[in-house]
């Protein structure tokens, strides 16, 4: 793959809860319009479009584009779990470096339902079903808990353990995402959070986890409109973002032997990504200058830290503690306050990743700008699993 991808156009909605947003129909091609209004062109030049949702019936990407427009062209649904968005980002990457196309959309979107995630399907095994025994057995007293969050705070767990980290480093990460998003208007949660406010909430895991350390379940849309530099240069397109690197892995074995609730979380898929991306773009962690990762739960920030190698391996507290997450520090992690406090429409929030490092690398950012940003990583994470890690260059 030699062609040049250039990001020629991002488009985001506000995320809202479940039930105060419109239909992923609505939501879909409202961002796939502001898409292709920041890049300037219309849906007739689209070649090809990946579609990413989680929940919903097949050909839901159709039923969104087809308000934009039926021009025929192909159109792929893609389901990745959490990392649905930054897959398709993925496969449109591939089709504009291969040569097959030159302008592809990548657009997720997410109409959810209230309360934890859960599967519809009651009728056949569940994903990772010869691994759930794993979890189940290293976190038996939380058996309580929906298991998302008995997922990632027995991964936090496991990692105040090993480490010695303290629940309030968590509730830190917690609080600097707050500080973030009071800067963005397009989080969900805009209202500033002390430490001491995230560790007072509701404990859902006493000692380990509050309400606050967990995002929300949301509903939005996000697009991005990817182009050669041949057709950026036909159409007078902007060029001035590219990526410069991509991986996407799934779980090698050791995600589950030995059994460790860390590993279990993607530890293994996120090191084995960023390296294949340090290695592809010929830089190291420390080039790094803005972040977008997924953290789904504080915790997993936390550990994120350490797989993408910003920090080592047990080192992600006193990485918190001296401000090396926020501006001033070595990097500046989720500037858009992150899925804590944007939420997390499983399928759109790849796309909103990439949306937010877009506009750092334009200097378009605002308030939450990273001055002097020129590499910028994003990490998207799915249990099941895959794992989406993206470097962005500014040209």
């Amino acid at each position: 793959m030699s062609e040049r991808v250039l990001v020629a156009g991002v488009g985001m909605i506000q995320f809202a809860k479940p039930g105060a947003s419109g239909t992923y129909i609505e939501m879909g091609a409202e961002a796939t319009r502001r898409a292709l209004a920041d890049a300037g062109i219309g849906y007739d030049l689209v070649q090809q479009a990946f579609t990413g949702y989680v929940y919903g019936d097949s050909t839901c990407g159709q039923t969104a584009l087809y308000e934009v427009g039926m021009t025929g062209i192909p159109i792929v649904n893609v389901n990745n779990n959490c990392s649905t968005g930054s897959t398709a980002l993925y496969l449109a990457r591939q089709a504009i470096a291969s040569g097959t196309a030159d302008c592809v959309l990548a657009l997720g979107f997410e109409q959810m339902q209230a309360g934890p995630l859960k599967s519809h399907w009651d009728d056949r095994p569940v994903t990772r079903a010869r691994f759930v025994p794993i979890m189940h057995g290293l976190t038996a007293d939380l058996a309580h808990l929906p298991q998302a969050l008995r997922t990632f705070g027995g991964a936090g767990r496991e990692h105040m353990q090993r480490y010695g980290t303290r629940m309030e480093t968590f509730a830190a990460v917690r609080a600097k995402a707050s500080r973030h998003a009071a800067n963005n208007p397009l989080a969900l949660f805009r209202k500033t959070l002390s430490t001491e406010d995230v560790m007072n909430d509701t404990a859902l895991i006493p000692g380990v986890m509050t309400r606050l350390m967990a995002c929300p379940p949301t509903c939005g849309g996000a697009a991005a409109i990817l182009v050669s530099e041949r057709f950026a240069k036909r159409h007078g397109l902007r060029a001035d973002v590219q990526i410069v690197a991509q991986a996407l892995t799934t779980d090698p074995p050791a995600s589950f032997d030995p059994p460790s609730m860390l590993n279990y979380v993607g530890t293994h898929m996120t090191r084995a990504a960023a390296n294949q991306v340090y290695e592809q773009a010929g830089i190291g962690p420390d080039d790094i200058d803005v972040c977008e990762l997924h953290d789904c739960f504080a915790h997993n920030e936390v550990i994120c830290y350490e797989s993408l190698g910003f920090c080592p391996e047990g080192g992600a507290e006193k990485f918190v503690h001296d401000a090396d997450n926020t501006y001033g520090g070595k990097v500046v992690v989720n500037p858009s306050g992150g899925l804590l406090s944007k939420g997390h429409p499983l399928g759109a929030t790849g796309l909103a990743q990439c949306f937010e490092l877009t506009n750092q690398l334009r200097g378009t950012a605002g308030q939450r700008q990273v001055e002097g940003a020129r590499h910028a990583l994003q990490h998207n994470l799915g249990l099941g699993g895959a794992c989406v890690v993206t470097l962005y260059g500014k040209h």
